[in-house]
């Protein structure tokens, strides 16, 4: 008998939902588990030269990346989460942290991308500012300094369990909607230092109370925002307290980026369909495919910002 194939050479297959890794069970796991990846606000005291800012231009640099890769969406927090956790046990030099990075998010792809970055477009997005040999180095001092402790705990592991247990459509709002927003914000949530000292189950639960409340869920519902902050509450057991302050700081940062005070390399382009923040994302590095049409113009894979810091 004669077997054939149909499946197409581009064709990326992925695992459907499983609602078992939904249960309470799951959700109880992961909230007791978070604390074990936590970093502390004054992560990078081991630090002489990286500073808070520097960090934040990595991290925006290895967002638009994913972005325009088309990654899953938890390949950037992943990366991040690397980098922090390097960064919190070994001082390096500022000239190596886009290395570091660039590093993280080949082994965060390897972990949830069927088809894992190709080391050489990685190469390619930093200007070839470091060789293919640079990032097998350092994958290995990576991975080893974490003690090969790869499988963390990100925000983006509770937002299903979240809307699950949340009446979103029952209230005429889309799950779709408030799931794409609130993956926007754990994006940028991500980026940001200031979110550092947050568990990932406060920053899921903020993103969502952001989302629902930017679609119209208090007029829609008939619930006030501390109502929704109760549900959540009730969901993953986070004081509602700390909820609202992420809450706001969510709620300033969106309201910065809109007035055009962030930094100049944007946030991707979801950012735009989000309630009242309507960033523009910048044009950022094409992929290698158009490298030959663009040597002439001399673009740089690098962000002006991370060239200002000397990467």
């Amino acid at each position: 008998m004669d077997l054939i194939c149909c499946e197409l050479p581009t064709t990326e297959t992925r695992a459907y939902p499983d609602e078992v890794l939904l249960s309470d069970r799951v959700l109880n796991n992961l909230l007791k588990s978070e604390e074990q990846y936590a970093l502390p606000a004054s992560f990078l005291r081991k630090q002489t030269e990286v500073t808070p800012q520097m960090r934040k231009i990595v991290a925006e640099w290895m967002m638009e990346v994913c972005d325009e890769q088309n990654c899953q969406d938890e390949v950037f927090p992943i990366a991040v989460n690397f980098m922090d956790r390097f960064l919190a046990i070994r001082p390096i030099n500022k000239s190596h942290l886009q290395l570091l990075g660039t590093t993280c998010m080949l082994v965060a792809s390897k972990l949830r991308e069927p088809k894992p970055l190709p080391a050489q477009t990685l190469v390619f997005y930093t200007d070839n500012s470091i060789t293919i040999e640079d990032l097998r180095r350092c994958e290995l001092l990576v991975v080893s300094k974490l003690k090969w402790d790869l499988t963390v705990i990100t925000p983006q592991d509770f937002l299903a369990h979240i809307l699950r247990r949340l009446p979103v459509e029952s209230v005429g709002i889309e799950y779709s909607m408030v799931n794409s927003h609130a993956k926007t914000l754990i994006a940028l949530c991500t980026r940001d230092f200031d979110f550092i000292s947050y568990l990932p189950s406060t920053i899921a639960s903020a993103s969502v109370a952001s989302s629902l409340c930017g679609l119209g869920w208090t007029s829609k519902s008939g619930q006030t925002l501390n109502d929704l902050l109760q549900i959540l509450h009730e969901i993953t057991s986070t004081e509602q307290d700390y909820i609202l302050d992420c809450f706001k700081q969510i709620e300033n940062m969106v309201r910065v980026s809109s007035s055009g005070q962030s930094s100049s390399t944007g946030p991707p382009n979801d950012v735009e369909s989000y309630s009242s923040c309507s960033v523009r994302a910048n044009e950022f590095t094409p992929p290698p495919s158009t490298m030959e049409k663009l040597q002439e113009q001399e673009s740089a894979g690098t962000p002006t910002d991370v060239r200002d810091i000397h990467f």
